[in-house]
């Protein structure tokens, strides 16, 4: 799948197979991204010089883009695993630095999950809280583009940097098991929140509306398509239509949307939906599965600037084989329309700074 996927130019997430133009524009959001830059440089001055060279790569480097969920995909970078506890402490400084509190937290109890998850398999191996990685792309800076991206199980976050500008996509963020009932990590539960939110979502819908926003009342298996290499998925519109939503569905809407933006720093998130606000009428909501309090189900939230997944996938490493369940949840976030990685920012400030 890779190298199938990198053998094709990027081009984005797209309805149509058609990139929509004039959607992303460089701007100056007046948020600083000082301290994301700052975290950035404090952290790969924590490395030695061969473990800096190993993590660093240029900002247009296919790096971005060698990023999967499953656990046995070799990554590049710099290993939770090989770092000292001071080194340890720098990467969350960076990753807390560019996302929200929660953000951080959801990220680290992922982290905890798959150490859960090496408990309940017996695998040590292949499954701890500390085998992820991180890379930097480009120099931190607050004027040139650079990014860094965080890669391991079931946690891929893409962070790409322009200014005062951040595109935080494609975003994957999920676990098996959800929740640990025991060992070191018991207590641990990721994603309830925004499960629950997308039940009341689909339950707010009137049966009319129901009836178009619900593609398929049965789920037999795993739904999400945006998953790695499929950068340049093609996925038409589907479901309701918000502008088909009365106040307080679109409210609801809005409010789940901003469980996925929110898990960036809070100005940065703000930027984010008023940018999914301009578009919130040309926005579309999907579901597959039932509607119960404890179905298991898929929805999809589409837009031209944004486009959010939430599956309830089969069992891998635990119940092998089985129905889609609530105990392994897959949730991706990407930017349409060329954005994700910051790809179409890049081109735009490399056509105005260097005429290419």
């Amino acid at each position: 799948m890779e190298r199938r996927a990198l053998a094709e130019p990027f081009m984005g997430v797209t309805a149509d197979g058609k990139v929509e133009k004039g959607l992303f524009e460089l701007a100056q959001t007046g948020v600083s991204t000082e301290p994301v830059a700052k975290a950035a440089r404090a952290f790969l001055a924590g490395l030695t010089d061969a473990q800096r060279k190993k993590t660093a790569f240029p900002v247009d480097d296919n790096e971005w883009r060698k990023w999967a969920n499953q656990h046995s995909y070799p990554r590049q970078g710099m290993g939770f695993n090989e770092m000292t506890p001071k080194q340890r402490e720098l990467a969350f400084g960076l990753v807390g630095a560019g996302l929200s509190a929660r953000g951080l937290k959801l990220t680290q109890d992922i982290m905890k999950l798959n150490g859960t998850l090496g408990e309940l398999t017996g695998r040590h191996d292949e499954y701890t809280e500390w085998l992820y990685w991180i890379t930097i792309m480009g120099e931190p800076s607050t004027t040139r583009p650079w990014g860094w991206q965080l890669d391991g199980h079931h946690v891929v976050i893409n962070y790409f940097v322009l200014g005062d500008q951040v595109v935080m996509t494609p975003l994957f963020v999920g676990s098996e098991p959800v929740e640990a009932t025991s060992g070191r990590f018991k207590g641990t539960i990721i994603l309830q929140t925004e499960q629950a939110k997308g039940l009341e979502m689909i339950n707010s819908l009137k049966p009319a509306q129901q009836a178009k926003a619900i593609l398929q009342k049965e789920k037999p298996g795993n739904n999400g398509s945006l998953e790695a290499f499929r950068d340049n998925m093609v996925i038409p519109y589907a479901g309701l239509k918000a502008s088909e939503m009365d106040p307080d569905q679109r409210g609801i809407l809005l409010e789940l949307i901003g469980l996925y933006v929110g898990a960036t720093r809070a100005d940065q998130a703000k930027v984010r939906m008023s940018e999914v606000q301009k578009h919130l009428d040309d926005t579309y909501f999907a579901w597959v599965g039932g509607t119960d309090p404890d179905s298991v189900f898929f929805f999809r939230i589409h837009s031209p600037v944004i486009i959010i997944e939430f599956d309830h996938q089969r069992g891998i490493a635990l119940n092998r084989g089985g129905p889609p369940n609530r105990d392994h949840i897959h949730s991706v976030v990407r930017t349409p329309n060329g954005n994700d990685y910051g790809k179409e920012l890049l081109r735009l400030h490399l056509e105005r700074e260097h005429g290419r």
